[in-house]
């Protein structure tokens, strides 16, 4: 095993979305450090060009490997659909983890042959999109909603809010009138409010948090690249984000060993 093995998993997303996706890589993965990158400066991404996204991207994966990264997971479906390719390509040595909306899952798990589809603006816009619902979605109907303006009320820890709560139930009755019966969250921000969705949707109604999927692709990846950490390692969390601190409730929330938060990009 090599030294490098030990060094961290890079994590980003355009905001604090993604550390459901840390999590479950850290619960699957206990032995393996990780660096998150919230780019809280520029959130949302969902509105922005993809050129912007692809830039910011670039540049986020760049700080994470000048920390050593020995693998970069897009936590961040926005930042996938527009500029994981673009990643790949401009660092084909290092292994990379993105993120897409559940669809295929969605369409193998619904009973009614109708299926809710939770995702930004830019996501469901996207080619990457528009090949899963090609590739998987061709015998059910699907149901989108870019639930604008969510990602903000969650950003600011408004997670319990009658303004959020209203949204939820915006987006989500119209789907249950049509009888949908599999939902999926096709951000990395939504699962913050899944005991909320839980109280709209009937309990026979599924919910699909790709956060697990996303931890086991990672373990698959270290394992067949023979990247794993040593199982004797110590890990090691560290958190960064752009703009000005915030409050930081949401990430103590979640019970992780805090690190300084420094403002590392320009917001």
């Amino acid at each position: 095993m090599s030294s490098g093995n030990n060094n961290p998993i890079g994590v980003f997303d355009s905001g604090i979305g993604g550390l459901s996706v840390a999590n479950a890589i850290s619960g699957l993965l206990p032995n393996e450090s990780l660096i998150y990158f919230a780019d809280t400066g520029r959130v949302p991404y969902g509105p922005r060009s993809r050129k912007e996204i692809t830039d910011f991207s670039a540049e986020i994966t760049q700080f994470l490997l000048n920390h050593q990264c020995k693998m970069i997971v897009v936590a961040c479906n926005t930042a996938t659909a527009a500029g994981l390719e673009s990643l790949r390509e401009q660092w084909p040595e290092i292994p990379f983890v993105g993120m897409e909306p559940a669809v295929k899952p969605a369409a193998e798990a619904t009973r009614s042959g109708k299926v809710g589809v939770l995702a930004t603006l830019s996501t469901i816009r996207s080619e990457r999109y528009a090949e899963l619902m090609r590739r998987y979605a061709a015998n059910v109907q699907v149901f989108e909603n870019p639930c604008i303006g969510l990602v903000p009320l969650i950003e600011a820890g408004k997670l319990n809010h009658p303004d959020t709560i209203e949204q939820l139930k915006e987006i989500l009755v119209p789907m249950l009138q049509e009888k949908v019966d599999t939902i999926v969250l096709g951000c990395t921000h939504y699962p913050f409010l899944l005991p909320f969705l839980k109280d709209i949707v009937p309990n026979d109604c599924k919910i699909i948090d790709p956060a697990p999927a996303v931890a086991r692709q990672v373990a698959r990846r270290l394992e067949n690249l023979a990247l794993a950490a040593s199982s004797a390692h110590q890990a090691e969390y560290q958190f960064y984000r752009s703009g000005e601190v915030a409050d930081l409730s949401l990430f103590t929330r979640l019970h992780w060993q805090m690190h300084p938060v420094m403002e590392m990009l320009k917001g």
